[in-house]
């Protein structure tokens, strides 16, 4: 698949802008940020662990609609409003994630929303076709 295809599911929030939940293309799905909020568009709450396995459960929701996994994904970014909830957001990593894990990289910043503390995005490999 050389043509990069547009992915969509009704499993998590609309999308904000003027982008896609999810690009497959060449054998990988990039998955756009997810943030806190179920599919109706609600926080999932004010700690960073609940937050996280709600980010967390969407991009699987977004993974799943690509052909794939979370178990399938190879790098993830995760964006954190506060460094200091670097060990509540690992702790449910360990929930999602087994040996050997995808690479990722964690940074501070600001998020779209002043009660977000996480947004993740991913690459997943796809299935090879059968």
């Amino acid at each position: 698949m050389n043509t990069p295809i547009a992915v969509a599911t009704t499993e998590v929030p609309a999308a904000a802008g003027p982008y896609s939940a999810a690009i497959a293309c060449r054998g990988f799905a990039f998955l756009s940020g997810q943030g806190p909020y179920d599919s109706a568009g609600v926080l999932a709450g004010e700690d960073i662990a609940t937050q996280t396995r709600q980010t967390l459960r969407n991009l699987e929701a977004v993974a799943r609609a690509s052909g794939a996994s979370l178990k399938d994904a190879v790098r993830l970014g995760v964006y954190l409003t506060d460094m200091d909830d670097f060990d509540g957001m690992n702790d449910v990593f360990a929930e999602f994630f087994d040996h050997p894990f995808p690479a990722r990289t964690t940074v501070q910043t600001g998020l779209p929303k002043p009660e977000m503390l996480v947004e993740i995005d991913a690459i997943v490999a796809l299935p090879a076709p059968t």
